[in-house]
């Protein structure tokens, strides 16, 4: 399956828990759900997956965590704030060089409707 085509599955499923919970709780219940519908989807997920950060060649000791990691092809940052920052872009894009993953998503749940709130970040563009 493509990027492309687990990016519409995502979106959909989290427009799904959107509409039913609205905005307004913690990402790690979102992040919680979404992981539980996609796999029911019967898609990989990888949940706070730590993953290394090298320099020259060396593997650092601190890494980071992805929030999902969908069948080791979408990552995933799920936010639940006021409004997304440039910040964010940045943390997702840096995620994507890291991990030499094509895409992102960046989803905001906080958002009063969740179309304004998701953001496709692609690596190499």
């Amino acid at each position: 399956m493509s990027e492309n085509e687990l990016s519409k599955i995502i979106v959909n499923t989290s427009f799904e828990i959107h509409k039913t919970l609205g905005p307004g709780l913690l990402e790690s219940i979102y992040e919680d759900i979404l992981s539980y519908e996609l796999r029911q989807q019967g898609l990989v997920v990888s949940r706070q997956q730590s993953l290394p950060v090298f320099w020259k060649g060396r593997k650092m000791d601190q890494g980071f965590r992805a929030d999902l990691i969908v069948e080791n092809k979408v990552l995933i940052e799920i936010k639940s704030v006021e409004a997304l920052t440039p910040v964010f872009y940045k943390q997702v894009l840096t995620y994507l060089k890291i991990t030499e993953m094509k895409l992102g998503l960046l989803i905001n749940f906080n958002d009063p409707l969740l179309k304004g709130g998701i953001r496709r970040i692609v690596n190499g563009l």
